[in-house]
């Protein structure tokens, strides 16, 4: 049987509440939360509202030139303008543009103001779930 991705909301799939940052946080700060917490995308918040993402590449990038005369802030590291989508939308269309788009995460909104994440690794659980029939 034929499973149709287009019924299937991104939310049953993200991570809620996501561990964030602010824009005026330390590159120091930034890379302890992802390794504490194994994690390769943190989501940059300014007022409550996604700023911006920093993953753990743009993380390796920053860190040659993070040093005690150039502090850097999350807002100097992150991609602004994040792949942002509610909570609602279907699985099929997150995960067709994280493909084509090229990247490897989605901020996904909910109505209440609260944020979570979207990330290959929570689409390869979801193929997972699908190759053995349990989605």
């Amino acid at each position: 049987m034929a499973i149709n991705l287009k019924n299937i909301p991104v939310d049953e799939y993200t991570t809620p509440s996501p561990i964030a940052v602010t824009t005026d946080d330390g590159f120091g700060r930034i890379r302890e939360l992802m390794e504490a917490n194994g994690i390769r995308h943190i989501i940059v918040l300014k007022n409550n509202e996604p700023m911006g993402i920093i993953s753990e590449r743009d993380l390796l990038f920053a860190e040659k030139f993070a040093s005690k005369d150039l502090p850097l802030t999350a807002e100097d590291m992150m991609t602004e303008n994040p792949f942002c989508v509610s909570a609602e939308t279907s699985l099929e269309e997150v995960v067709f543009e994280l493909s084509s788009r090229k990247i490897g995460s989605a901020i996904v909104k909910y109505d209440d103001g609260s944020t979570g994440i979207f990330t290959t690794t929570d689409a390869l659980n979801a193929l997972i779930e699908i190759i053995r029939g349990q989605a």
